[in-house]
């Protein structure tokens, strides 16, 4: 398949009857599953499932079970591994900063190591059992790797955070682009996290189209229809949404995480890297406030690091210490079914819109 046909691919996924222009966002660490993923079909929109924190086999399990919940095309996302950069007595340093922490929970510090995050194989399954839309973030995958998954039928998304990133996605023969603006939830998708990224996706949008000419799947901070319509006016084929689905039944989020998202306790989020050692948006909670200034540049090394302590929060209903990714606009993440959630926020939307075809 040519990029031209990958890219129709992408096109028509939200141009064909019975399609609303919304995209699931893959969200990494159990929030994202099969279920979650056919229920944003159900109601016409396009799920992901996230490759990320996962190995090969248990990827392939759960294309397997998507599959057998809807016949409508889905995506999977992976992790581009970046370079072994994390400055080790930095990170043994914030080890001993946060141990208290993890004492309070009874919990362990986790090894902290550099990963590929299975990366090959992940990749080597996705072309001999390929699926409609393999997408990317932290990088762009070798062009090798593009023209690999186009020859194995599927289209190529990257997600960028500059208009530097989208020129360089579209230079490796991407076929869309997710355009993540600062508002996001969870982890900034930059190929590198030397700065944090600030511009709002409105204007985000707009840099990238006068970039390059590729459909654009807009992320962040997008909570209602009145969102949605906003991004479509601004060139976007469809929207892509990950905070306003946690806390529907299908989401495989934590309930202390599901819960959190409904307390007003939390006076709203930032962005931190003091859970993995790269920068994500979460809710504003204690772990946070204390430890962002001292956290280290290490991905994934401080990901592991912290992991036996997120893990023992979920678990205690400690929502203190655990990472409590949200979005900007998180105030709007309800407890109903996800395909609720995706047919409301397909409301109003025209398919004529600019950057529709």
């Amino acid at each position: 398949m040519g990029q031209d046909a990958a890219q129709t691919v992408v096109t028509s996924t939200f141009a064909a009857p019975g399609t609303v222009p919304v995209v699931g966002a893959p969200m990494a660490g159990g929030a994202s599953t099969p279920e979650l993923v056919a229920a944003v079909n159900t109601a016409g929109g396009l799920g992901f499932l996230a490759g990320g924190y996962k190995g090969a086999d248990a990827l392939a399990s759960q294309i397997a079970r998507t599959r057998e919940l809807t016949g409508r095309p889905f995506g999977v996302n992976l992790f581009v591994p970046g370079e072994d950069t994390g400055d080790r007595e930095r990170v043994a340093g914030y080890a001993r900063g946060i141990a208290p922490d993890l004492e309070a929970l009874g919990a362990e510090p986790g090894e902290p190591r550099w990963s590929d995050d299975g990366y090959p194989a992940k990749l080597a399954l996705l072309i001999d059992d390929p699926v409609p839309v393999v997408s990317f973030t932290f990088g762009a995958p070798d062009p090798s790797d593009v023209a690999a998954l186009h020859a194995a039928g599927s289209a190529v998304m990257v997600t960028v955070t500059t208009p530097a990133e989208a020129r360089a996605a579209a230079g490796v023969g991407a076929d869309a682009l997710s355009v993540q603006g600062a508002e996001a939830g969870g982890h900034q998708g930059s190929f590198d996290d030397a700065e944090e990224r600030t511009t709002p996706l409105l204007d985000l949008l707009s840099q990238v189209r006068e970039e390059v000419d590729l459909p654009l799947v807009a992320a962040g901070g997008i909570g209602d229809a009145a969102a949605v319509r906003k991004v479509l006016s601004h060139g976007a084929v469809a929207a892509q949404v990950g905070t306003v689905l946690l806390r529907t039944p299908e989401s495989g989020a934590s309930e202390t995480h599901k819960r959190a998202l409904a307390d007003e306790v939390f006076p709203g989020t930032a962005v931190t890297r003091a859970f993995s050692g790269r920068r994500a948006r979460g809710l504003v909670n204690r772990f946070l406030s204390a430890h962002t200034s001292e956290a280290p540049a290490a991905y994934p090394q401080v990901h592991y690091l912290t992991g036996p302590m997120r893990k023992a929060a979920a678990q205690a209903g400690d929502t203190a210490r655990l990472h409590l990714w949200a979005g900007t606009s998180y105030r709007a993440a309800e407890e109903r079914p996800a395909a609720e959630v995706v047919r409301a926020l397909a409301e109003g939307a025209d398919v004529t819109e600019p950057g529709r075809t």
